[in-house]
């Protein structure tokens, strides 16, 4: 493992991207990135493997991980222009490409297994696995163990006759001397060796490398990830309680102690964390603005509907904040179902609960934008707390792992905003995500529109309530520490088919037909 540490923009606070959504869009993408490094250039054919006792054998087509690994595969980004004529960009570029569904024993409900050959013979065998909220690890390369994040450089060297632990080292830092980690698996007769580097790797250095193991068989890695890893993080906190503890004499509010935190996992200045920050904000604020233009698209469930709330508010329940949230997290969910550019914010299909909210507080209420910079630090900070025990994978854990986090992260924002403590903040992270343990992920149609949309509105407006309550005085109860863990034990509970497979309100009938309308549709769209 390259890092033991979350980070803030890592982790909780991104990708930007287009799709349905970041385990599938996100981090079909990144792996598909893996793979062609590691292919060293063009493709002719790659092949992967969806384990039906999986995640993704019922959901890759309508999720976006077959428009996400194939933009991989082709270089391509997620938020250029097009990304959704993936079909005629692969077709375009010849690379003979299948999604096929196998049974061979997937060790995560996110796995991947790809076989590819490039255009001069290459083949490349991989495990890959998608973790949740777009990243991933690249796990087995041609048969050997590997842990390949996208947050370092790395130098891979397969298949050289074996030596022991000590020459291998030894000859790795004569040859790389800035190697920050050695890794090596064995089978009977041969090693691979995987050198994570704190710089850009220099090619010569991977040359030197074969020429000192007798091999010619290598893959070098770029990162990927906006915060690199190296050798000696050294974060000052990585839980809550060891974040109380820390700030016990400091008296800082949350959001300063979250630059602290991504400033020292990044090697940062923290000016620069915050102009990082900012630049998020910037992407939310036009994901806003887009859903509320006005947004269309062909392969969706749901019609425009964010100004409704606008256009008949004599009727609704007055509440400026309450309303201003509705408003903004279904144009963020408008914008991401439409193909447009956001914010996953901890995931695609959460994405509308806490962007949506923090920027419904600060324009509701009038705040400086630097409100909206501060809260989303908070929430960045209860996410680290998160994704370090437990996990952003509805796939693992349920739409708890989702909307539950994101709920509790927008909680924490909304009192960071109001002028609440850091322990304020994290009691109501506590409390709202109490309120939404045993959160089923059930898509419906095999699309991320329904329920999300209402699990991000509810999120939201349990986020605001949250902070109300505790703001207020009202007794948290279970400790945050204590209630992640709680969410991560019932995530292992909950059946596969409620967790991101279409089970649960994705098996109704209206589901189904909806489905099979859709996919006509996309079919039909296809054959033009």
């Amino acid at each position: 493992m390259s890092s033991i540490y979350p980070s803030i923009f890592n982790d909780v606070i991104g990708p930007v991207m287009r799709g349905p959504s970041s385990s599938h869009a996100a981090g079909g993408a990144r792996i598909g990135e893996l793979i062609r490094q590691a292919a060293g250039g063009g493709l002719r054919s790659v092949e992967v493997f969806f384990d039906p006792e999986g995640a993704l054998a019922e959901s890759h087509d309508g999720h976006g991980t077959d428009m996400g690994f194939a933009l991989g595969i082709l270089g391509r980004s997620l938020t250029e222009e097009g990304a959704e004529n993936w079909q005629q960009l692969i077709a375009d570029s010849g690379i003979d490409l299948k999604y096929t569904v196998r049974s061979y024993g997937a060790e995560h409900p996110g796995n991947y297994r790809i076989h590819a050959v490039s255009k001069t013979g290459k083949v490349i065998d991989a495990d890959a696995v998608s973790t949740g909220g777009g990243m991933v690890e690249l796990t087995r390369l041609n048969g050997y163990r590997v842990s390949v994040r996208g947050d370092y450089d790395e130098i891979v060297l397969l298949t050289f006759q074996d030596n022991t632990d000590s020459e291998i080292v030894s000859i790795v830092l004569s040859a790389v001397p800035d190697a920050e980690e050695i890794s090596a698996d064995r089978d009977d007769v041969k090693t691979c060796i995987d050198i994570k580097i704190g710089r850009p790797a220099d090619q010569s250095e991977a040359t030197l490398l074969c020429e000192l193991f007798a091999t010619n068989d290598v893959v070098t890695f770029s990162p990927f990830l906006p915060s690199r890893s190296h050798a000696n993080i050294k974060v000052p906190f990585r839980t809550v309680s060891e974040m109380l503890e820390y700030n016990r004499d400091r008296d800082l509010k949350l959001w300063q102690l979250a630059v602290i935190y991504e400033s020292a996992f990044a090697g940062w200045d923290r000016h620069l964390v915050w102009d990082e920050m900012e630049d998020l904000v910037d992407v939310m604020e036009r994901s806003v603005r887009t859903g509320l233009d006005g947004t269309d698209y062909e392969d969706r469930i749901l019609p425009r509907q964010s100004h409704l709330i606008e256009l008949n508010k004599d009727r609704l329940v007055p509440g400026d904040v309450f309303n201003t949230a509705i408003r903004y997290i279904t144009a963020i969910m408008e914008t991401k179902s439409s193909m447009g550019v956001f914010v996953a914010a901890p995931t695609a299909g959460s994405a509308g609960c806490l962007a949506g909210t923090v920027l419904a507080v600060q324009d509701a209420l009038g705040l400086p934008p630097e409100q909206a910079v501060k809260g989303l630090f908070a929430a960045g900070l209860i996410g680290v707390f998160f994704a370090g025990q437990a996990t952003f994978s509805a796939e693992v854990g349920g739409c708890q792992a989702e909307c539950g986090a994101g709920s509790a992260m927008a909680a924490a924002a909304v009192t960071e905003m109001m002028g609440g403590s850091a322990e304020e903040c994290i009691d109501a992270a506590s409390f709202a995500l109490q309120g939404l343990t045993g959160l089923a992920c059930d898509p419906v149609a095999n699309r991320v529109e329904v329920p999300c949309l209402n699990k991000n509105i509810a999120g939201g407006m349990n986020a605001l309530s949250s902070a109300n309550v505790i703001l207020a005085g009202y007794d948290k109860v279970i400790p945050l520490d204590e209630a992640i863990g709680a969410v991560m034990e019932i995530g292992r509970l909950l059946p596969l088919e409620l967790r991101c497979t279409c089970g649960g309100l994705g098996k109704t009938q209206a589901s189904e037909a909806l489905r099979t309308k859709l996919d006509n549709k996309s079919d039909n769209l296809a054959d033009q």
